[in-house]
């Protein structure tokens, strides 16, 4: 961190080792899959052939891990940057209008609250996270309130529906598309574009080989929830054999045989 009076601090904090270039739960999560790689053995590990990850699986090919296999960038990921850098936009643009007269005031308990437009904007969020098909009706009047009032902060709804459009189209033609993306990007007035693109272009290997083997961890991150949904249900339970048994089920393809009970 820098200090205004003594320049830049090295300060210790809970997050993260000294000296480590990432956070503890980034470093712990490399170390796992560097253990669990090497339970699989080398003859098994070399039949990995491709990897759909965030960005961790860079840092994992940088450590030597698995360095054959093709890396694919996880869409969810790659369109969470940009729902990331939209929500930026809004909270700057939430915050300028705030500052302008009548765009705050007091409620009832003397707290400082938002009043007006910057009321509105609060509570639009939903309406530029979500995907159009799924907006409500009083989602899309919001929407287009914004594109009336807040052009720039349209502008970067645009940009995050772009990114994600693109994902949604063949190989080929996605390919063109997150090319153009690109370059409306950088020609876009909102920084916080700008960066993201840079950052996409960095990643633009991994992102094509995405489109290429349609490859994606939705599934496996599917699975996950599922299983922590189940650990809540099996709070109680004595043994973590119920838990497992309890995952096996819906999620392992048991079908066990019950009385009087014909298998489908």
């Amino acid at each position: 961190m820098t200090c205004g009076e003594h320049g830049v601090v090295v300060a210790m904090v809970p997050w993260a080792r000294h000296g480590a270039g990432h956070t503890r739960d980034f470093d712990d999560t490399i170390a796992w899959l560097a253990t669990t790689l090497e339970l699989l053995g080398p003859a098994r590990c070399a039949e990995i052939t491709h990897v759909s990850a965030d960005a961790a699986a860079r840092i994992a090919r940088r450590r030597g891990v698995l360095p054959q296999a093709v890396r694919c960038a996880h869409p969810f990921h790659v369109v969470k940057w940009a729902t990331e850098a939209l929500d930026q936009v809004r909270r700057q643009t939430w915050n300028a209008l705030r500052r302008e007269p009548g765009g705050s005031g007091r409620d009832r308990r003397g707290r400082r609250a938002s009043t007006g437009p910057a009321q509105h904007l609060k509570r639009a969020r939903w309406a530029l996270w979500k995907n159009p098909e799924n907006l409500t009706g009083r989602q899309r009047h919001k929407l287009a309130w914004i594109a009336k009032t807040e052009p720039r902060l349209h502008r970067a709804y645009l940009l995050k529906e772009g990114l994600r459009h693109v994902f949604a189209a063949p190989a080929h033609d996605a390919k063109q598309a997150l090319q153009r993306w690109l370059s409306w990007a950088a020609r876009s007035p909102i920084p916080e574009f700008v960066k993201l693109g840079r950052t996409i272009r960095a990643e633009r290997e991994t992102i094509h080989a995405s489109l290429d083997h349609g490859l994606s961890n939705a599934l496996i991150e599917s699975t996950n929830t599922k299983i922590r949904l189940l650990t809540r249900i099996a709070f109680g339970f004595k043994h973590p054999d119920a838990l497992i048994s309890l995952a096996l089920l819906p999620l392992g393809g048991y079908r066990p045989a019950l009385p009087d009970r014909t298998p489908t």
